[in-house]
């Protein structure tokens, strides 16, 4: 009988795939337990529009975070904060901070969990960080790091 996988399956097959198993495992097992549905024409018709929809989805996400990359390109984002000697900061500069310098400047929201950052930036100087907006999108910002807050 052949089915179709509504969640992955563990030596079956992965979700939205048509397989071929056996007519009591389907009926026993993946069909009572919602695993997977019939593979009628209907059925396979639904999954076509669902994949359909999730990859307009996925295109419209990637658009939206590529126009975002976009207005962050070539900026400069200016973090104040106290100094002590020789350009040492008070602790480091956090990716919250960063991020809500983003806001405030520029007026896109980003999330401070998309912020990369390799090393804590505990001087005063310029870095320049990564921002990981989508799956293949990333955007580098200039963080300028100024004291006197």
């Amino acid at each position: 009988m052949e089915v179709i996988l509504k969640q992955d399956v563990k030596g079956t097959g992965k979700a939205g795939q048509v397989v071929k198993v056996s007519d009591g495992y389907a009926r026993n097992k993946l069909i009572p337990g919602g695993l997977a549905v019939e593979a009628t024409p209907a059925n396979r018709k639904a999954i076509e529009r669902e994949k359909a929809k999730a990859k307009e989805k996925y295109e419209a996400e990637k658009a939206a975070a590529l126009d975002l990359s976009q207005q962050l390109a070539d900026k400069i984002i200016v973090v104040k904060t106290k100094v002590g000697e020789n350009g040492r900061l008070f602790g480091a500069i956090t990716s919250k901070e960063i991020a809500s310098a983003i806001t405030e400047q520029t007026g896109v929201e980003v999330d401070k969990r998309k912020i990369v950052l390799d090393k804590p930036i505990k001087e005063t100087g310029v870095e320049t960080i990564e921002i990981k907006l989508f799956q293949d999108v990333k955007a580098k910002v200039v963080v300028k790091i100024e004291g006197g807050k």
